[in-house]
């Protein structure tokens, strides 16, 4: 038990790390200071990020306003005379950068309805043992895609690395619930625990087939949760049938 429970949380120290690497660059664009001139007549500025704050200060046309950061929709933007308030996106939409109107990439449901990349932890069962998988999916266009995972299976008598590769079909991606289908393949490696028998790791070949979903949550963030039907074809041909069931968080962008 204390061995499963170091393995698990291993390994969910390398998911959450791999996450953390394809979140930086999102993280950090949020983050991002930049200075933009205000169009309009003039900017409200709030005390808060949202409509139920008061309007404290105004910024008037032709001044510059520096973005500080962003939260729900909100902007918090630093004046020329350093007051420091909330701006609501589609006003400083208004405002221009380099002369031009701003562009904000808003992370909302029209960003998830055309999202190319995504990166997701999942955790679930494997044929009645504990599994947790990273993936990463690469859509070639709005509905098909290559996804890479790699699992770790902690069953009582083995532990099992499993990799594959899989064509994802998401036909009905402008839902908020978007389904999709999955067919791969993978190899899957065994390493027997402690037996009466002596026995060495196996390599097997496996394929699958699969349906899932995602459902959007917020911003970059969705709920995923899928079925697939593994077939591990053992060198002793005797075929394995397996079902798994794993759900857990995506990022996508």
């Amino acid at each position: 038990m204390e061995l499963l429970i170091r393995n698990s949380l291993r390994l969910m120290k390398q998911a959450v790390f791999a996450c953390s690497l394809f979140a930086a660059p999102l993280l950090q664009a949020s983050e991002d200071f930049s200075q933009v001139m205000v169009a309009d007549p003039y900017i409200e500025l709030h005390t808060g990020p949202g409509r139920g704050y008061p309007v404290f200060h105004i910024v008037e046309r032709n001044n510059p306003v520096e973005i500080l950061k962003e939260k729900t929709g909100w902007y918090k933007v630093r004046s020329r005379k350093g007051k420091q308030g909330w701006v609501k996106r589609e006003q400083l939409q208004q405002t221009l950068f380099a002369g031009k109107p701003l562009q904000i990439d808003a992370a909302n449901l029209d960003s998830f309805r055309r999202y190319k990349k995504e990166i997701a932890l999942l955790i679930g069962d494997f044929d009645g043992a504990d599994v947790m998988t990273i993936t990463g999916t690469w859509y070639l266009s709005q509905a098909l895609g290559i996804e890479a995972s790699a699992s770790r299976v902690l069953a009582s008598f083995s532990d099992s690395t499993h990799a594959s590769i899989s064509l994802v079909s998401r036909p009905l991606d402008f839902w908020r619930l978007s389904p999709f289908f999955m067919l791969g393949t993978g190899i899957i490696e065994t390493d027997p625990k402690v037996t009466l028998v002596q026995e060495s790791d196996a390599v097997d070949q496996t394929a699958h087939v699969g349906i899932g979903a995602n459902l959007y949550l917020s911003r970059h963030f969705m709920f995923r949760v899928q079925y697939l039907n593994h077939v591990i074809f053992d060198s002793s041909d005797d075929n394995q049938e397996i079902d798994e069931w794993k759900a857990g968080f995506s990022l996508f962008f």
